[in-house]
Parts: C-alpha cells; structure tokens; sequence
C-alpha cells in the first residue's frame, strides 16, 4: 500500500467520512467511531444493528472491552483473524454505544495498517443491507460508485463473513453467526 493512499483514508476517516478496504473475510466500509451514522445511511442499514468495531491491536481491544478468561483464549488462537467477540464495554470506550460491542482484529496487511495508523474503526460489509457482500474494491465500486470516495485496492482471501462469538462474563460463549471459526 503507497503512503499518500493510507494517508489520503487517515484525512477523509477523520473528516467523518466512509473509506472502502480489504479485510481478510469480505470488504467492508469503515468510519470512525463517532461517523459510524455515515456508515448506516450509505448501506440502507437498519439503526438497531450493530456494526463491528475492527482493532489493530489486543491492546487496543483490551481497552475497549472487558474479556473474560474464554474470550482471551478465543482472541489468542484466532487473532488476527474472522473472529469478531461480544463483549461488554469498558466505561466509555465507544461513543454513546451500547454496553456490548463487537470487535476483531483482522488478518489483512491492509486494514492493520490503516488500524495501526488511525485505531479503531466501525466496520461493516460492503453491501446494501440484506445483500451480497463486495468481495474486492472493485466490487464495491461497482455497488457505491462515488458515494464512497476512496476504496484503500485489494482482494479479501476469505470470502465469508466472521463466525461472532458472544464472550460475556459469568456466561457459556454463544455463537450468534456461523463462520470460519467454530467453539
């Protein structure tokens, strides 16, 4: 990835705007936290779904969350990678949000530069709500065209969304999507 693009999606992320980029699983749309109204509005998504919240650390995750015991020993075995844990909030680490929230750490060059670069960001499919999602930034174009302003190119090796695994504490861990990981 050249510099000016990673640095051109730190400029437009934090103008509150919607960047394309390549994950591991599908290609998602990412906005910081505080602009991830703008990431509802450009799929059609209903409010009462949560979007994921990608990190480019354990650290940075540990932050965010409280992880009991059984998601420290998910995150450990398959981090980076397609699994995004429910897990409760830590204070106020996201904005305004719900007391649960979803994070991964994807296993994509890419996006961990951008994460590494930016932190944490609200991340969803490249899709209109209900529909397939983008596979690559090509795709996605084909789909958004210049709703999106800047699509960070690439391929996602995956193809299939994340297995979401809900890793709360004092409760057995509950698959809430079918994924590429399983219990």
């Amino acid at each position: 990835m050249t510099n000016p693009l990673l640095g051109r999606a730190r400029q437009l992320l934090a103008e509150g705007r919607v960047v394309g980029i390549p994950t591991d699983t599908v290609y998602g749309l990412a906005a910081h936290l505080p602009a991830q109204r703008a990431l509802f509005e450009v799929k059609g998504r209903p409010p009462e779904k949560a979007i994921a919240v990608l990190v480019g650390s354990v650290a940075d995750a540990l932050q965010m969350a409280v992880f009991p015991p059984v998601a420290r020993e998910l995150a450990d075995a398959h981090w980076p990678g397609p699994l995004t844990l429910v897990l409760t909030t830590r204070g106020s680490a996201v904005n305004s949000g719900p007391k649960t929230v979803g994070l991964r750490m994807p296993d994509h060059p890419v996006a961990l530069e951008l994460l590494n670069l930016c932190g944490a960001l609200a991340v969803t499919s490249a899709n209109r709500s209900g529909d397939s999602p983008a596979h690559s930034h090509l795709e996605a174009q084909d789909i958004f065209g210049d709703r999106i302003e800047l699509y960070l190119p690439g391929e996602c090796p995956g193809g299939v969304a994340s297995t979401v695994i809900e890793a709360l504490a004092d409760r057995d861990p509950k698959v809430l999507r079918p994924g590429p990981v399983s219990l």
